[in-house]
């Protein structure tokens, strides 16, 4: 079982005496289910499981009265299910809770009475309309419920399942904090593990081939399985109407971080394309969890939010290795080898995208008219600060200029991420790219 930080939220809602019954959302395949599973049985006497998408004829519990001694009722006569209630420790599963939105609203009910532990999972939450026939619930339980968000593994989390310790990982923070190079030896790991991280990404499933065998072409059948499935679900969930537009916006986005100027153009989506056309597929895949945005800033001035042109922004999908599985053929190859170049540095962004949106850090960046340019601006020990992906040879002349004119850009210090070791050139600090997730401050 790969361990998973998600483990920590799960026991602090359990211990937490007033816990309500909780709702885990997260991208189709991120690992909700097993994650979910394996606390239950770590932690209750009794499991109750159902899922509502592999077997449908659940949904018919559900139909009628929710009052919890009605539901306790029709599970208990339920043909095969054989569940045991017991007060205090049982604990009932609802996976897949998008496609019974009854079952949704009845965790009001199982929050009164209190007696069971209800967990729900759900991959489409986000949207409107969910659901095989796009039901929405009758009310959604606000005030009843817990909720946690659940993302693919970021990169601290395949650290782990390659091996990587508590103890080398705090190490790696000391170098970061006193900004001493990282002897080469582990330079070299980091770096190697980061690599395949860009490829692999955090979707546990292919995480854990990647662990076992080690072949990239495992590994690559995998991801293109699952963007298989979200092109799959863009046709189930989606309304009918919306469905090919949908389509067309998410097959945009290797197009869309090819340009040289990244900004998300709906005309890039389809010739003589527009914002009233496209922009509710593109909000759909966003609520979904696939993509995310990063906005860019009228200013570079704290807070980053309220400065951010909520109309201006790139898109980036939110785990690097599907970003990758997108690509034509051989980019796997070309990444592993170290040149994450191709695509103007898209792949570059994204994965830098993928750790920052995994760490929960919304994502802004600068750009004027002018063409000066700031791949990321993120607030960090309470400044804003500019955070500009090179490699060693790379031009930081937009990052020059900012820091040139405190008076004008009121920045003090940045962050350049590269193929290079910890190092500083007086208001820049030069860091490698895997150190990008030990920027944790705020």
């Amino acid at each position: 079982m790969l361990k998973r930080k998600i483990e920590t939220a799960l026991h602090e809602w359990k211990n937490d005496p007033h816990h309500k019954p909780l709702i885990v959302k997260g991208v189709r395949q991120c690992g909700k289910t097993s994650i979910v599973r394996d606390f239950a049985k770590r932690n209750y006497k009794h499991e109750i499981y159902l899922n509502f998408f592999e077997r449908p004829d659940y949904i018919g519990i559900f139909d009628g009265s929710l009052a919890v001694d009605d539901l306790i009722m029709k599970m208990s006569a339920f043909p095969g299910l054989n569940p045991m209630f017991e007060a205090g420790n049982t604990v009932l599963i609802l996976d897949e809770i998008q496609e019974c939105p009854d079952a949704r609203t009845a965790l009001k009910f199982f929050s009164i009475d209190g007696r069971f532990d209800v967990i729900g999972t759900g991959s489409l939450l986000g949207v409107r309309g969910y659901g095989k026939k796009k039901k929405v619930p009758k009310s959604v339980p606000v005030g009843y419920e817990d909720i946690v968000d659940m993302e693919p593994m970021d990169f601290e989390e395949f650290l782990w399942a390659n091996g990587i310790g508590e103890e080398l990982i705090a190490k790696l923070k000391e170098y970061l904090e006193t900004e001493t190079a990282v002897p080469e030896v582990l330079h070299n790991r980091f770096r190697e593990l980061f690599l395949q991280y860009a490829v692999v990404g955090g979707m546990p499933e292919v995480v854990q081939t990647f662990v076992d065998t080690k072949q990239m072409n495992k590994v690559l059948l995998l991801q293109r399985n699952i963007v298989r499935d979200y092109e799959d679900d863009m046709v189930k969930y989606a309304d009918d109407k919306d469905k090919p537009l949908i389509r067309e916006c998410f097959e945009s986005i290797p197009r869309q971080l090819s340009k040289e100027n990244k900004k998300f153009q709906y005309s890039t989506v389809k010739k003589g394309g527009r914002s009233s056309q496209f922009s509710g597929s593109l909000q759909w895949i966003e609520d979904t969890g696939i993509i995310v945005r990063c906005r860019n800033l009228l200013i570079t001035e704290l807070p980053l939010d309220g400065n951010a042109d909520q109309d201006t922004f790139k898109v980036y999908v939110k785990d690097n290795g599907l970003f990758i599985s997108m690509l034509e053929e051989g980019t796997q190859q070309s990444v592993l080898s170290g040149n994450l170049y191709g695509y103007k540095g898209a792949i570059y962004e994204n994965l830098i995208a993928d750790v920052f949106s995994k760490m929960g850090r919304s994502l802004y960046y600068f750009r004027k008219d002018s063409g000066l340019e700031i791949d990321y601006v993120m607030r960090y020990k309470g400044e804003c600060v500019l955070l500009e992906i090179k490699s060693k040879t790379g031009n930081t002349k937009s990052l020059k200029t900012v820091l040139k004119h405190p008076e004008k850009y009121h920045v003090g210090h940045a962050i350049k991420l590269g193929d290079y070791n910890v190092g500083r050139e007086g208001q820049i600090l030069t860091l490698p790219l895997y150190m990008a997730f030990l920027l944790t401050e705020y």
